[in-house]
C-alpha cells in the first residue's frame, strides 16, 4: 500500500518582476510504501523541505497531486494519522516537557487521562522521563529533536515525517535519533525524513531518494542506487556533479 503518493508535484516561487521564476520542485514523482523508513538526500536548496510542507499542508503545489493514504494531503483526516517534526521547531522555553506534549495532546482533543498515559510512555521512549519536569530552556540541542520526535507522536500517528532530524545533533544524538527512529519502524510506523548526512541515511533506510535541483534523479535501495563499488556517498556526489557539470 502507498502510504505517500505524489504525482507531478511542480512547485515556482515568484524571484521578483521581471525575473525568471524559481522552480523549487520540478514534476516530483514519489511513492513511500507502508513499514518502510524512506530517507531523501540531497544538497542545500535541493527542495527537500518543500516536500515535505506539500505533504504535511503548510504549502501549496503550483502542479500536481499530494496524497497520503490514498486521499489529498490536505484532507483533515488524514492529518489525524501524521506525526510532523519541522527542521527548526518553536518551542516555547518556560514549559516544562509534560505541559509541552500536554499542549499539543490537547489540539488533538485527547481526554486529559489519555495525555497523561501518551506523555508518559512518550516521555521514556524518547528517553526524557527524568526531564519531565525540567523546562524546555534547559533542554539540550539532542534533548529538544526527542521532546520535537515525542510531540510528534502524541496523537500515536501511522505515519511520521521528518525534516533533517539529525541536523545539529553530535555523534551520540545522531546514534540515538536513528536508534529512536528504528524502534518506530518496529511499531509499524511508516517513516519520512530528509537528511543531507549520508551515513544517516545508509545505516537506517530501506529505500533512499537523491533530490537535486527541485528534481528525483535516483530512488530505490541503495544497492540499487549505487555503482559497483560505489559508496552511496560516492553515488551522491556523482550524481550531484553529473547534474551541475
Amino acid at each position: 500500500m502507498g502510504v505517500i503518493k505524489t504525482k507531478g508535484i511542480t512547485k515556482e516561487y515568484g524571484a521578483g518582476l521581471g525575473q525568471k521564476r524559481i522552480k523549487a520542485l520540478d514534476r516530483l514523482d514519489l511513492e513511500i510504501k507502508e513499514g518502510e523508513i524512506f530517507g531523501v538526500l540531497g544538497p542545500n536548496g535541493a527542495g527537500k523541505t518543500t516536500t515535505i510542507k506539500i505533504l504535511v499542508g503548510l504549502m501549496r503545489p503550483t502542479s500536481g497531486t499530494a496524497q497520503i493514504f490514498g486521499k489529498d494531503c490536505n484532507n483533515t483526516k488524514v492529518r489525524s494519522k501524521l506525526g510532523f517534526l519541522a527542521e527548526s521547531p518553536y518551542f516555547y522555553e518556560y514549559l516544562t516537557a509534560s505541559e509541552f506534549l500536554a499542549f499539543y495532546g490537547q489540539l488533538f482533543d485527547l481526554s486529559k487521562n489519555e495525555i497523561k498515559q501518551r506523555s508518559s510512555a512518550l516521555l521514556k521512549q524518547v528517553g526524557l522521563e527524568s526531564s519531565a519536569n525540567l523546562q524546555l530552556r534547559k533542554f539540550s540541542k539532542g534533548m529538544l529533536q526527542r521532546i520535537g520526535i515525542a510531540q510528534a507522536l502524541i496523537n500515536n500517528p501511522a505515519l511520521v515525517i521528518l525534516d533533517e532530524p539529525m541536523s545539529g545533533l553530535d555523534p551520540i544524538g545522531r546514534k540515538e535519533m536513528r536508534e529512536l527512529i528504528l524502534s518506530l519502524k518496529a511499531q509499524g510506523k511508516t517513516i519520512f525524513f530528509s537528511s543531507h548526512i549520508i551515513h544517516d541515511v545508509e545505516v537506517i533506510c530501506d529505500r533512499v531518494g537523491i533530490l537535486v535541483n527541485g528534481k528525483l534523479l535516483a530512488v530505490g535501495q541503495i544497492d540499487e542506487i549505487t555503482q559497483e563499488k560505489e559508496t552511496l556517498e560516492e553515488s551522491f556526489i556523482r550524481i550531484v556533479q553529473e547534474v551541475s557539470a
